[in-house]
């Protein structure tokens, strides 16, 4: 029996569990299920200079034409705006890419949180087939061969080993510092009434109001919790991925994917797992009917949708890296095999 949208929302209350460790720093008035995203903090900016290199540096694919940067593009709100992500010999994704952008604030990495953190996600596209088409013991080496990245690797660990681990820790530490602070939603949550107009504090309270909250809350505005795709009403999917049970083996996970963050998100389209939805009208409109039970007139959407377009922060901003030329040593691509 399909549950009432209350219900509903109540179901998925578990996706608050995560905001009682949200440390005290990061916090809001305690009145808002949503905190600020403050700024980025460099620990080692060697290490963030040498992921910065790596990040776009298509030479860790077997192509040598797709980078992290490729799927994760940082001129495009830290995603590609396709349906599925173009892999290895143009071999179709099975999957939306998701966006790179304050993804620090994740409780794991992918759609399917099989990753713990950054680092372990910086591994996986590299030695996936139909991503990169590399593998590790590759990538190490075509990074060995170049004089440029040893002596990156010096600055950044005191030596210049290159292993996977400090190639995907480097990485890691460039993406930690993609976030988007300063959004006009985060001046308002800061005291500055005049940051957003009349409909678009309508939307948040119509966002609140209807449950949306119960999901995407926390500094990211989701990110901190995995949630059935289709609590009320089922959904029918485009991409062949069921979420979590291809992580824990449990049926009970299947469509269970992490709630995405929806900062920037009028960047991100399309939306979903699958891409389906190809605006942020679209999107509000299939969510409200199937995670809520819900149908929000033409008028309600557009203030959802004008909210949500508060959540657009400052982007990262940096000079493109430099990247050291190759060896006579260095493996050449192999864009066509």
């Amino acid at each position: 029996m399909p549950l009432k949208p209350r219900t509903a929302a109540l179901a998925i209350l578990c996706a608050l569990a995560p905001f009682a460790t949200i440390p005290a720093a990061l916090a809001a008035p305690a009145s808002e299920p949503i905190q600020p995203i403050p700024a980025a903090r460099i620990g080692n900016p060697a290490a963030v200079e040498l992921g910065k290199m790596l990040f776009f540096d298509p030479r860790l694919s077997k192509s040598g034409f797709i980078s992290c940067n490729s799927c994760h593009n940082l001129s495009m709100g830290g995603s590609d705006n396709l349906k599925s992500s173009i892999g290895h010999g143009w071999q179709k994704g099975p999957i939306n890419a998701p966006t790179v952008l304050n993804s620090r604030f994740n409780l794991a990495q992918f759609w399917d949180g099989r990753a713990a953190d950054l680092k372990a996600q910086a591994g996986g596209p590299i030695a996936n087939p139909g991503e990169m088409a590399y593998s590790h013991e590759l990538a190490v080496n075509t990074v060995k061969t170049i004089p440029g990245y040893r002596s990156a690797f010096r600055k950044a660990f005191g030596s210049d080993e290159v292993n996977i681990d400090r190639l995907t820790q480097a990485i890691a530490s460039f993406e930690e510092t993609l976030v988007t602070p300063d959004s006009r939603f985060d001046r308002w949550l800061k005291g500055d009434k005049k940051a957003l107009s009349a409909e678009e504090l309508a939307g948040y309270k119509l966002f609140k109001d209807s449950g949306c909250v119960a999901c995407h809350n926390g500094p990211a505005v989701g990110g901190n919790s995995y949630q059935k795709m289709g609590v009320v009403e089922a959904y029918t999917a485009s991409s062949p991925a069921e979420g979590r049970v291809a992580v824990t083996g449990k049926d009970a996970d299947r469509f269970n994917f992490k709630v995405p963050t929806l900062r920037n998100v009028e960047l991100t389209y399309p939306y979903f797992h699958d891409g389906a939805a190809n605006t942020l009208a679209e999107a509000v409109d299939t969510m409200g009917r199937v995670q809520l039970g819900r149908k929000f007139s033409a008028e309600e959407n557009a203030r959802i949708v004008a909210f949500l377009k508060t959540l657009t922060g400052k982007q990262p901003s940096f000079g493109l890296p430099a990247l050291p030329p190759s060896a006579d040593a260095t493996p050449r691509p192999q864009p066509f095999n």
